[in-house]
């Protein structure tokens, strides 16, 4: 009997799965497998979140395995060096998995390919990046060039979607490591791993009339809202496929009665065609995991103040709409993009701290953490990047807090010191007359702090840096 592997990596999952009917198609028997990879779990970037939900969706495949018939094969070490081992043992005699696109990732993959035979296939996005190219073959830099193109290829359709299998042939007798029980997923974090759940959201996201995918393309900027689909976790892991989310989608649209539904439909799609615009920009431009695409912007001088990152951090800024989302991070392993956008903005122009301490901070705390579109999301925000916002656009966070928590609901759940704030004072509680504050319970100062910087001055220092660095280029 012929034998292949299934190397899983970032595709934790049955339905849709390229890589596995890859696998099945040029073999009798299937060896599903997951490498540990020390070098992974060492990095400066991993979270420990991230890691317990990872750990979770692997111990919800196998149970998915073993109801067809297979079980996970759980190894650690080098990926090349266990693959080899584990080929060896079986017999196998090809290796199938899903091609990603980070530098270490494509380093990995080559390694494994002088050894054996290595089949990548996609699935990581609708359209590999190869594939969305201008007419004279060069990547797309700017998003909104990049979308009509990616709309006019051949859009993915249900009957293209792969079944999961009913059954998955493997040999016996093969070794295995336990999935790590720790780190264990908090009961904090808001999502629960396995290809189940990510399949259950989907469905409740854009199915039905009173489905979230309506109010999409306005809520979706709303934290105090339920306005987005959070799937993110999921496809940063694979536990749904991009094509099957993008079918989704089109079929919401398709199947809409209003023109809210039917831009929100729209507005969610093109979300995930940002998703597929960072995958393509680190892929063609991998430079950008250590410095800016706009290179021109690596000559800023950073203030760099630790003490003022580790306000951030902790949420001590005195900015409530900024100390609210990173709380949030902290509690539960996600933050709203709005929320993100404003927090980045917040250390990088108010407090002139380099984007990267930022960037590496979001991927040790998000669950959905992933290289390429939290590279690209900070690299937009601090405007290094490729579809950057122009650098002398600076998000203003009392501003920011108004029109996107206008009640503040956001501020006092994550904020329980600001709970009684009166609501005209919520998003700026330091203007509060010192009466009104005793009041409340919350005397800036004591009970919550003074505003680390003053966003006006603080936005005229970073505006001289970014211009400082722009005239040395």
């Amino acid at each position: 009997m012929k034998t292949s592997i299934w190397w899983i990596r970032r595709d934790l999952r049955l339905t849709d799965n390229q890589a596995l009917a890859a696998a099945q198609s040029v073999g009798d028997q299937v060896v599903p497998v997951f490498i540990i990879d020390p070098r992974l779990l060492k990095s400066q970037y991993v979270g420990e979140k991230r890691l317990a939900f990872l750990f979770a969706g692997l111990r919800s495949l196998d149970a998915d395995l073993r109801a067809r018939g297979s079980r996970l094969i759980v190894r650690r070490g080098d990926p090349a060096g266990e693959l080899y081992r584990l080929a060896e043992q079986s017999g196998a005699t090809t290796v199938c998995a899903e091609e990603d696109v980070s530098p270490y990732a494509r380093q990995r993959d080559q390694s494994v390919a002088e050894r054996l035979p290595l089949h990548l296939t996609g699935g990581l996005t609708v359209q590999p990046p190869g594939a969305v190219l201008k007419a004279d073959g060069s990547p797309y830099t700017v998003f909104t060039p990049y979308s009509k193109r990616w709309l006019a290829l051949s859009p993915p359709r249900a009957e293209n979607l792969l079944p999961a299998p009913d059954r998955i042939e493997s040999p016996t007798g093969l070794s295995s490591l336990p999935v790590l029980a720790q780190p264990v997923l908090p009961a904090s974090v808001p999502f629960a791993a396995g290809e189940a759940e990510a399949q259950r959201r989907l469905a409740a996201f854009t199915l039905g009339p009173a489905a979230a995918i309506e109010g999409y393309r306005t809520d979706r900027n709303r934290p105090d809202l339920s306005g987005t689909s959070q799937l993110s976790p999921y496809l940063r892991f694979g536990m749904i496929s991009a094509r099957q989310a993008v079918v989704a989608g089109l079929a919401a649209r398709a199947a809409a009665q209003t023109a809210d539904f039917r831009g929100g439909a729209d507005t969610w799609i093109s979300e995930l065609i940002w998703r597929e615009f960072y995958v393509s920009i680190l892929h063609h431009f991998p430079y950008v995991r250590r410095g800016s695409f706009r290179r021109q912007y690596d000559a800023i001088t950073w203030d760099n103040d630790e003490t003022a990152f580790a306000a951030w951090c902790d949420g001590r800024t005195g900015y409530p709409v900024v100390d609210a989302a990173m709380r949030q991070l902290r509690q539960t392993g996600w933050m709203h993009n709005r929320s993100r956008m404003i927090v980045a903005s917040f250390l990088v122009k108010d407090l002139l701290i380099d984007w990267r301490w930022g960037e590496r901070w979001f991927m040790q705390h998000l669950v959905d953490g992933d290289p390429a579109a939290n590279n690209g999301g900070w690299q937009w925000t601090a405007g290094t990047g490729t579809d950057a916002a122009p650098y002398f656009r600076v998000f203003n966070p009392v501003l920011q807090g108004k029109k996107f928590d206008p009640q503040g609901s956001h501020v006092r759940r994550w904020l329980p010191e600001l709970q009684d704030v009166p609501g005209k004072y919520i998003h700026e509680p330091w203007r509060m007359p010192l009466a009104e504050q005793r009041l409340a319970g919350c005397v800036i100062g004591r009970d919550y702090p003074a505003p680390v910087v003053d966003h006006r001055a603080a936005r005229e220092r970073a505006l001289a840096a970014y211009g400082a660095a722009k005239a040395v280029s």
